[in-house]
């Protein structure tokens, strides 16, 4: 399967095995097509954050093992975070360019980083859980802000154009 990029014109090679006498759609290629993405950013997330990259085992079973503890840790952050933003309020956001900013932003949701830099944090126990806990709330908060600021942005853009 080929695939062309609209606007810089690469072009893309996908290889889709199709068993022998197995009729399959083009939209079935397609999403299958459309799922490697998501696979690569995970596997790129698990490489930054978790250190996927970082074993220097030789062995099989070493790897194996490393290779289930991390992406153990990865699912337990990730499964963390989701029930977390189930539970965030929504998010506050401008409705148009002209928008000042409201007093209290509020949070972010917990993201998979902050929910791994927190166990972190707590378990070893550098400084108190306060501490901890008082940086957390400051990051979210920031980012929060961040987010209103170039969403009014991205509004301010649009109305331009």
């Amino acid at each position: 399967m080929l695939r062309k990029h609209l606007q810089t014109g690469e072009v893309a090679y996908h290889y889709c095995h199709v068993p022998p006498g197995r009729q399959v759609p083009l939209m079935t290629l397609v999403r299958v097509t459309c799922l490697r993405w998501p696979v690569e950013e995970d596997f790129e997330f698990g490489k930054d954050h978790f250190g996927l990259d970082h074993s220097q085992v030789r062995l099989y079973t070493a790897l194996a093992r490393r290779l289930v503890l991390t992406m153990a840790a990865l699912a337990v952050c990730a499964v963390t975070a989701a029930q977390a933003k189930t539970r965030a309020p929504v998010p506050i956001l401008p409705t148009s360019a002209d928008d000042n900013p409201p007093a209290d932003t509020g949070l972010i949701a917990f993201t998979v980083a902050e929910i791994k830099r927190l166990f972190i944090l707590i378990t070893r126990r550098p400084r108190t859980d306060a501490h901890h806990l008082h940086w957390a709330w400051w990051r979210r908060r920031h980012q929060a802000r961040a987010r209103w600021f170039h969403h009014r942005t991205r509004l301010a853009r649009q109305a331009t154009t």
